[in-house]
């Protein structure tokens, strides 16, 4: 009987130790999950706002448009989801190799090298800029020659001219945030970008409508508000606020500039291939009957998931510093462990969103235009709104994932088989052929995305991340620059390493 006693106590105690140790095991993921949280928010929080203020400059200029006449709505609506969209998506394309280079060269403490890389991308960036300004030139004898409607065409041609300036603060905007993100060191740009939105809405409704200057005056406020924070970010860097990562301009950046161009083009390629795919929406939907109203409807339904699409660019933007961080530091497993994180918090969000944008419905369309028919017709899409916004949620965290890794040039490929060979064609079935108007492209492009969701999450979920490590190490070392003292053969301080 004592001996039975004994063996109880003993196996009794033996659970004890296993029920302890999972405690504490549940207790050291519970920290670990924190601890990711707040690196993630200290990028994603201020990463959303940014993002969100930026295309809030675009959103609000569209509000005040819609106020002024139905012509000019559908007009700049058409300018700024085809054209503007396009020379965006060239931007941020170029400018997202910044991204992957920055955030492995600060994981691996290569300090030094993101002022040059910085630099480096400045000089692609500007000159892709200068390449896209006859886009605004033509943009009306483009637009005819694509179809659309021949008033609204002629209209187009006096807003495209406005937003050349805008591209330009693109060039330098994108740069900026993604140079300052991989340090987590975005907090900045936000405080500017509120600043920036609070004074587009004062300078919009006094210009506009006090000084009754219409559309010049809504687009003089938004010029001026995309170049406020500009300059904000600029004194920061330049004085001071980075002081490890920013030493001084650098003839260094003309150097090795063919792999960073490189690079660029297969992001240009991911990021452009993503962007342009609602341009395409549009497009054909501008060859439909009614095309007025269904442009101002669908144009309004892209913005609003335009709104919800920065929340989910914060998380890419946080997926991508957090993956090439630990990466560039040599930890595979953070990286792992990261973008569970980070997608887990992100597509809790887009399921709250997703609730929320089917209560609401075609309420929200009073916001840009007062027109019934276009109220009706946001009502009659809001359930693909919905749905819209809960996709993405997932989509934009694989593709920061891939920005992170490097992988831009693979999804390049996948973005061209899902978007192009998948969903439009069946956009195009169910749209024109089957009948169902936008809805039917609507709902075929979605397809696409689906089918592009799964093929990242396979391609994610088998990924070899001690690879990855070795990979990124290969690359930031292939490129690194030793710091040294100034001297007059050198008079930017850095010498390159044999």
């Amino acid at each position: 009987m004592e001996k039975d006693l004994k063996e109880k106590l003993i196996r009794r105690g033996g659970d004890d130790q296993q029920q302890q140790g999972e405690e504490e095991e549940e207790e050291t993921l519970v920290k670990k999950i924190l601890v990711e949280q707040k690196k993630l928010w200290v990028v994603a929080g201020p990463g959303i706002f940014t993002r969100f203020s930026t295309f809030g400059l675009t959103v609000i200029s569209q509000a005040f448009i819609g106020h002024i006449g139905a012509t000019e709505l559908a007009a700049y609506a058409l300018i700024g989801t085809v054209v503007l969209r396009f020379a965006n998506g060239v931007i941020l394309g170029m400018a997202s190799a910044l991204e992957t280079l920055c955030g492995q060269a600060y994981g691996a403490k290569q300090y030094n090298m993101l002022g040059i890389y910085l630099q480096r991308s400045w000089i692609i960036v500007l000159s892709t800029a200068v390449c896209l300004i006859p886009l605004f030139i033509f943009a009306e004898p483009i637009l005819t020659l694509l179809g659309q409607d021949p008033s609204i065409a002629s209209t187009s041609r006096t807003i495209s001219l406005w937003f050349i300036p805008l591209i330009f603060s693109y060039a330098f905007s994108f740069t900026f945030q993604m140079y300052l993100q991989a340090q987590s060191k975005n907090i900045v740009i936000a405080y500017l970008a509120a600043l920036s939105l609070s004074l587009h809405v004062l300078l919009s409704w006094l210009l506009a409508f006090k000084l009754q200057l219409g559309l010049a005056g809504v687009m003089s406020s938004m010029i001026l508000a995309a170049w406020i924070p500009i300059f904000g970010q600029m004194a920061f860097v330049f004085c001071g606020g980075c002081p490890l990562t920013w030493t001084r301009f650098s003839t260094r950046a003309f150097e090795d500039l063919w792999p960073v161009l490189r690079l660029s083009l297969s992001s240009g390629a991911m990021l452009c291939l993503e962007l342009w795919y609602n341009t395409i929406l549009v497009l054909l939907t501008g060859n439909m009957k009614n095309a007025q109203t269904a442009i101002d409807a669908l144009s309004i339904c892209i913005n609003i998931n335009g709104w919800e699409m920065m929340i989910s660019l914060g998380f890419l933007a946080a997926a991508s510093v957090r993956v090439s961080n630990e990466l560039g530091r040599g930890s595979a497993k953070a990286a792992k462990f990261s973008v569970k994180v980070v997608a887990t918090t992100s597509l809790t969000l887009g399921v709250i969103l997703f609730v929320v944008f089917l209560v609401v419905r075609e309420r929200i369309a009073y916001l840009f235009t007062k027109e019934t028919d276009v109220v009706e017709a946001v009502g009659d899409l809001s359930p693909l709104l919905a749905f819209s916004i809960l996709m993405n949620s997932v989509q934009p965290v694989l593709s920061g994932v891939a920005v992170g890794a490097g992988w831009q040039s693979v999804v390049a490929y996948v973005n061209v088989a899902c978007y192009y060979l998948i969903g439009i064609p069946l956009g195009v079935l169910l749209g024109f052929l089957i009948g169902y108007q936008v809805k039917g492209i609507w709902i075929g492009m979605m397809l696409g995305t689906a089918v592009q969701t799964v093929v990242l999450m396979i391609i994610t979920w088998r990924t070899d991340w001690d690879k990855q490590v070795n990979m990124a190490l290969a690359r930031v070392n292939k490129w690194f620059i030793r710091p040294a003292a100034a001297s007059e053969e050198d008079p930017n301080g850095i010498t390159a390493v044999s």
